[in-house]
């Protein structure tokens, strides 16, 4: 049962996709949304029903390989002639500290996906998808297949690739830094590759061998961000191509996933609370799907299979079957959530005078400090029995003076159950390294701490998220952690509810605002059908147009709606011209909306009152979030450096060595 849970879990991990206005550009396709449930919700173990049993398996198919996000090749540490070997004794968390500390931080180079199936490895090279032997994987010796050149897209990369189960086609999904659209090309293997068809706006696809061993596609047809047509699609001599199911609830969408085994294909019917899941036989993708278990409200399952039996992950009944996996160091490796943080919550930790009553658990790595703080959610921010134990992580130098004099970045975005990420960018490093806190809130609404942390910042509740970060900034200046002329935020997307909530709320708390395709006018957007999202979002933000408890709750944090004449920080507010996710013209009304709050409020005050900066820049094309853009990142650390009255010169001679300018 141990391998059973490992390899479930692994599978889902990379499985099921962003959601709604958190999605961003990442370049691993529709890998991560599961990774933010699958170890928080419980396992349970089913036999196949006898039609589905009793056949042989297929040829494993070609996977993404899911732990390649940056070059190593400049990662690896240097390995010194009278290196020691670490003392089997140490402990495990000695250990890792000691590693990450003899590994070289230059040049962190960001690549493209991969697929390694048979003896090949796929991926991008220039413009160009190619393969090479597994072995050569890392010399120029290569084989081009396609020339991305040849859909004269502007600066396209593959979002996705999957190879047939004999290698007789691979299929690679195109996309374009400014454009969730996307071409998905079919390219024959051959002595002379050639493309044999394209398909536009395709989300999901998977590959499966039929009876007579031909190669079948399946994909989702993405339309307006709303995906709800499977289509099957098989080419050379016996080209068909044809629709063979809708989703006719807008409110869903739909998404393929191949079990880890390649024995069956499933399609994924989901919202953000409800779920379910038909199973296409891979040796029979012709016949009629079976459907696992029909959709109940606030039921959510993933499907998985091996050795004729199916594993199904819900967030509802007890688990059946489930044990603790253990490393050789004795470290529990996969576990539910719940285990997970109360094991944190037990590390022992450095003593730390500072953080004794609220540390959780810190990581030592080189010149930096990392460090989970307790804040508190209640108003007083005085007991932990008054309130709700919220957790963040900060990040500073460890030879640091006078915290309380060093500027502050707060990140936060509490939306939809999904994790705050953390994921290295070098713009991080380089304002750390330069002397900057860097801190975490992980507030309700998101999924740190579980399912019911989220329900707990959703709908009717979105408040507790605000309050939440409200409790998370007083807690670092009371213990210590700069102060209000120092501090700053900074949130993308859905995180810019809580941001421009909090500006209303508590503008002292702040210096400067920057804001990434922000969702700032809630209730005119979730009042309007039309916007592709609206229907699908009613489960996190409620439904204004025909409940009215809904409607007077958002009114009270909803940023646009609660603007006032009042003294505001500063705000560099980053927009995409063709968003389809938060159109422009929200983004717009709120920015006149604050500048002439923030002009009433200056003649109402008089003569010497400094007005805040209220700085809109946008920027061309149709994606929602360019994480990755130079031009962004070198004009929102400018802002904050300007704000905040600092030198900038150095923190952009070292952003150099990350960025290729």
């Amino acid at each position: 049962m141990q391998q059973k849970t490992k390899l479930f879990l692994q599978a889902l991990k990379y499985s099921i996709p962003h959601l709604g206005k958190c999605m961003q550009k990442q370049h691993l396709n529709h890998y991560n949304f599961a990774g933010h449930y699958y170890n928080r919700i419980k396992l349970k173990k089913y036999h196949l029903t006898k039609c589905l049993q009793n056949k042989p398996k297929i040829s494993e198919l070609a996977r993404n390989i899911p732990s390649r996000s940056f070059s190593c090749k400049d990662l690896q540490p240097v390995k010194q002639e009278n290196e020691k070997p670490l003392p089997e004794n140490m402990d495990a968390f000695e250990k890792v500290r000691t590693k990450l500390e003899t590994q070289p931080q230059e040049e962190y180079e960001i690549i493209n996906v991969e697929v390694k199936h048979g003896g090949f490895v796929y991926y991008q090279e220039g413009c160009c998808l190619v393969r090479s032997k597994d072995e050569e994987a890392d010399n120029d010796n290569y084989e081009v297949l396609f020339n991305l050149e040849e859909l004269k897209l502007d600066q396209p990369f593959i979002d996705c690739i999957r190879v047939a189960p004999d290698e007789k086609y691979v299929a690679a999904k195109i996309r374009t830094e400014d454009s969730e659209a996307s071409t998905c090309v079919i390219i024959k293997l051959s002595d002379q590759p050639v493309m044999e068809a394209s398909f536009p706006n395709v989300s999901s696809f998977e590959w499966v061998k039929d009876e007579e061993d031909e190669d079948v596609l399946f994909y989702t047809f993405q339309r307006n961000l709303r995906c709800h047509d499977v289509y099957r699609a098989t080419f050379g001599d016996n080209k068909r191509n044809e629709r063979f199911y809708t989703e006719k609830d807008p409110s869903y969408f739909v998404f393929l996933y191949l079990t880890k085994d390649s024995r069956f294909l499933t399609i994924n019917i989901m919202n953000k609370t409800t779920s379910e899941v038909w199973l296409i036989d891979g040796l029979s993708p012709w016949d009629p799907p079976v459907l696992i278990q029909k959709r109940i409200h606030g039921v959510l399952y993933y499907v998985e299979h091996r050795d004729d039996e199916l594993y199904i992950l819900t967030n509802v009944g007890e688990p059946t079957e489930f044990k603790l996996m253990r490393t050789a160091a004795d470290t529990p490796a996969i576990m539910n959530w719940d285990l997970f943080f109360t094991m944190k919550r037990n590390t022992k930790v450095i003593d730390l005078d500072m953080f004794k009553d609220h540390c959780v658990l810190f990581l030592k790595h080189s010149n930096l400090l990392y460090v989970n703080v307790i804040g508190l959610a209640d108003d007083s921010v005085r007991s932990l029995k008054d309130g709700k134990l919220v957790p963040m992580t900060v990040f500073h130098k460890t030879d640091s003076e006078d915290l309380q004099k060093k500027p502050l970045l707060i990140h936060v975005y509490g939306a939809y159950g999904m994790d705050l990420k953390m994921n290295f960018r070098p713009e991080r490093r380089v304002l750390v390294d330069d002397g900057w806190i860097l801190a975490y809130c992980h507030v309700r609404g998101g999924g740190e701490l579980g399912l019911q942390w989220h329900a707990d910042g959703r709908l009717t509740k979105k408040l507790n998220g605000l309050a939440d970060l409200e409790a998370c900034i007083k807690t670092l200046h009371g213990q210590g952690f700069s102060q209000p002329s120092l501090t700053t935020l900074t949130a993308f997307s859905a995180g810019g509810v809580l941001a421009g909530a909090l500006c209303n709320s508590n503008p002292e708390l702040l210096r400067a605002v920057t804001l990434e395709a922000p969702f700032l006018d809630v209730l005119n957007t979730m009042m309007d059908t039309t916007l592709p999202l609206t229907l699908e979002e009613l489960e996190e933000w409620g439904n204004p147009s025909s409940d009215e408890k809904h409607k007077n709750y958002i009114k009270r944090y909803c940023p646009y709606q609660n603007i006032k004449p009042q003294h505001y920080p500063s705000v560099h507010i980053t927009a995409y011209e063709n968003d389809e996710r938060v159109p422009l013209k929200g983004i717009v009304s709120y920015t006149e909306k604050l500048k002439e709050a923030i002009s009433e409020h200056a003649k109402d005050t008089g003569e010497g009152y400094q007005a805040p900066n209220i700085i809109l820049d946008i920027q061309p094309g149709g994606n929602h979030v360019i994480e990755d853009s130079h031009k962004k990142i070198t004009a929102q650390i400018k802002f904050l450096y300007e704000e905040l009255g600092l030198d900038s010169t150095s923190v952009f001679e070292d952003l150099k060595k990350y960025l290729k300018f």
